[in-house]
């Protein structure tokens, strides 16, 4: 099965490609990892009218969304929510996001991410999309390095959470797969 790992910040020194990273490899055990970087997309940020053509970035895109089983975002929280860079990558697609299963990794200040996490889960909620119930949350994720400036911690217990969260999107991705197969998803 094939998971898209979404890094949803373009924030210049973000801390998203590690924890993206470190999630692709714990995930790459039970899935094929498309690592997908908004600050490489080149995404639009206008959306176009109805009638407009479909810009070469967001079809490129729109191919590999497609192609995935399931999605990981790993997201910041500013201001109590998540990048609007994300939401505008969310909001160029549609049937991409149907009936698929997405984690979501967040981080942040002492919330991890929290309010991030509940705003996206309204999102895929109207993409037709079903959020995984657990999640990894990074609370003040700079105080998880180790001395040689690793991250995470062995002592954080990160990876059991994330193993947890993986092992729920596999269920539902394999579920979802497998519900797509015997019936084309109507919405």
């Amino acid at each position: 099965m094939r998971l898209a790992v979404i890094i949803g910040s373009t924030r210049r020194g973000r801390f998203g490609p590690t924890v993206a990273h470190w999630l692709a490899e714990q995930a790459a055990k039970q899935f094929e990892i498309d690592l997908v970087d908004l600050a490489t997309a080149d995404l639009p940020a206008t959306l176009p009218d109805t009638d407009d053509e479909t810009p070469h970035e967001v079809a490129v895109l729109s191919s590999r969304l497609a192609a995935a089983d399931a999605f990981a975002v790993v997201t910041p929280e500013i201001n109590c929510s998540f990048p609007a860079t994300l939401k505008t990558a969310l909001d160029w697609y549609y049937e991409e996001w149907h009936a698929k299963p997405v984690a979501i990794v967040s981080y942040g200040r002492e919330s991890g991410g929290c309010h991030a996490t509940a705003q996206l889960r309204q999102v895929f909620s109207e993409l037709q999309a079903v959020t995984i119930r657990n999640t990894v949350a990074l609370p003040c994720y700079w105080e998880q390095f180790t001395a040689d400036g690793g991250w995470p911690r062995a002592s954080a217990g990160y990876e059991a959470t994330a193993k947890l969260m993986l092992d729920q999107l596999v269920w539902w991705a394999e579920a979802l797969q497998d519900a797509r197969k015997r019936r084309p998803y109507q919405p």
